[in-house]
């Protein structure tokens, strides 16, 4: 059968595929994503229709609660909404380093001490780096087979005859198909091996883990479709340099989203942290302005973390902003509500200047989070760096700030208030309209504060 080499280019974003290159793709519509590759292309028979195929009405389909396959890691059951799902693909991403091969191996651990038949197909290491790496992690059983090799043909054959319940391929950017012509990583390799994965999981019943490489945006690398393809999506989040690391889910067909999972990284591996807020509270400084506490809720669990922010007259004409662990440009919008504050019972302004302060603000712990609830959070913070007003300890804020300076009701405040609770606080902050789903929780008093101004009051006068 004849076959001929031809350049086409594929978008990065949605995996399309046009012959001449341009500035936007014409699907999607984003800007230079479009890459060329060398691809092979082979004429190949239509596939025959068949008459015999009918739709099937929903009513007639039956439907049951599969059991899930548990990892026996609390953390990681949380991100996945349950367990594992037999037959669902779910795709792995963070920086190098940051222990995702880690993680997989010590799932592999844990499922193999259940007698629970693994396979872990690597395409980056030996037989023998692995073995190290399971040294250090700790004993393993004969459940667990390896097997280095980046041929899909070779591994769907294996596959099918030893026929394992989870099958781990690491990295997707090593996997080679040979019906594609173009290089491993490609934007066609990695959407065509995917689908080759996707139809053993699918059509066998076995649950697939794939690890993916990451761009140096922290998107994983390769065509979104692939994202689209698979049935959940997990990136790995932290420092390499640093011990805590946050799994995070950012798409999951069979669970919430938004789930996080905390882990130390020790010399043994992975480490879950069942309890995040403390360790995100751990060496926090008493009585120091510009921090403060406040609780974000990731998913359905509510974590306690410290805002902090240094307010510091400069020289220079233009102020530096800078934010670590949250939006940078909610704080310059929060900057401009505190210099246009206003007491609405007096009806003036009482606004704080700063236009000549460089201002810098962080969230302790490494963590990112963009949920607006810890709006009110970063303006008590930066009004106690300014006015050099030391912050109660046992004190915890949370509200979503509007464009006027009003606090908005937040989701989920109960828990919030409930976890501040816990952890040993005796006061807290909150937005006004939420005062109503908090009034059964006693043990600790509820300030309800309508506007900033309210809320720069309740702290001025502890």
């Amino acid at each position: 059968m004849a076959s001929k080499k031809i350049s086409v280019f594929f978008c990065q974003e949605c995996g399309n595929e046009t012959s001449k290159w341009s500035g936007k793709c014409p699907s999607c519509g984003a800007w230079n994503s479009l890459v060329e590759e060398t691809v092979e292309k082979t004429s190949l028979k239509t596939r025959a229709r068949t008459s015999d195929v009918k739709p099937t009405k929903l009513v007639d389909v039956t439907a049951s609660n599969e059991q899930r396959i548990s990892t026996n890691i609390e953390e990681f059951d949380r991100v996945l909404g349950g367990g594992i799902v037999p037959g669902s693909m779910i795709l792995v991403g963070g920086d190098p380093g940051i222990g995702k091969s880690t993680l997989l191996l010590q799932t592999c651990q844990h499922l193999c001490r259940s007698n629970i038949n693994v396979m872990y197909v690597s395409g980056e290491e030996s037989l023998q780096q692995i073995k190290i790496r399971a040294d250090r992690i700790g004993e393993f059983n004969d459940k667990l087979d390896l097997l280095c090799e980046t041929s899909l043909d070779t591994i769907k054959a294996v596959v099918e005859r030893e026929m394992p319940t989870v099958l781990i391929i690491d990295s997707i950017q090593t996997m080679f198909n040979e019906a594609v012509g173009s290089a491993p990583g490609s934007v066609s390799q990695v959407r065509e091996s995917t689908g080759v994965l996707m139809e053993i999981a699918k059509g066998k019943g076995i649950a697939v883990f794939i690890v993916g490489h990451v761009t140096k945006e922290g998107t994983v690398a390769g065509p979104r479709v692939l994202e689209h393809m698979v049935d959940t999506v997990l990136y790995f989040e932290g420092d390499r340099h640093a011990s805590y690391r946050v799994l995070r889910g950012v798409k999951n067909r069979f669970g919430s989203t938004n789930e996080i999972g905390v882990f130390e990284m020790r010399d043994t591996g992975l480490e879950q942290v069942k309890n995040p807020s403390a360790v995100m509270l751990d060496g926090r400084p008493e009585n120091a302005t510009g921090s403060i506490v406040t609780c974000s809720m990731e998913g359905t669990r509510p974590i306690l973390v410290e805002i902090q922010s240094l307010v510091s007259k400069t020289a220079f004409e233009i102020p530096r902003r800078m934010a670590t662990g949250c939006d940078y440009n909610r704080v310059n919008l929060l900057v401009a509500v505190l210099e246009r504050m206003r007491d609405v019972k007096a009806n003036r302004a009482c606004g704080i200047f700063l236009g000549r302060s460089d201002i810098y603000v962080n969230i302790a712990g490494g963590i990112r989070i963009n949920e607006p609830a810890i709006d009110l959070a970063i303006a008590i913070a930066i009004y106690s760096s300014e006015k050099d007003i030391p912050m109660d300890a046992k004190t915890i804020v949370f509200g979503e700030i509007g464009l006027s300076g009003e606090v908005r009701s937040v989701a989920m405040a109960e828990q919030r208030v409930s976890e501040a609770k816990k952890l040993g606080f005796q006061k807290a902050i909150i937005p006004y309209s939420n005062i109503p789903s908090v009034k059964n929780i006693s043990g600790i008093e509820v300030i309800g504060v309508s506007n900033v101004k309210e809320a720069v009051d309740a702290i001025s006068h502890k």
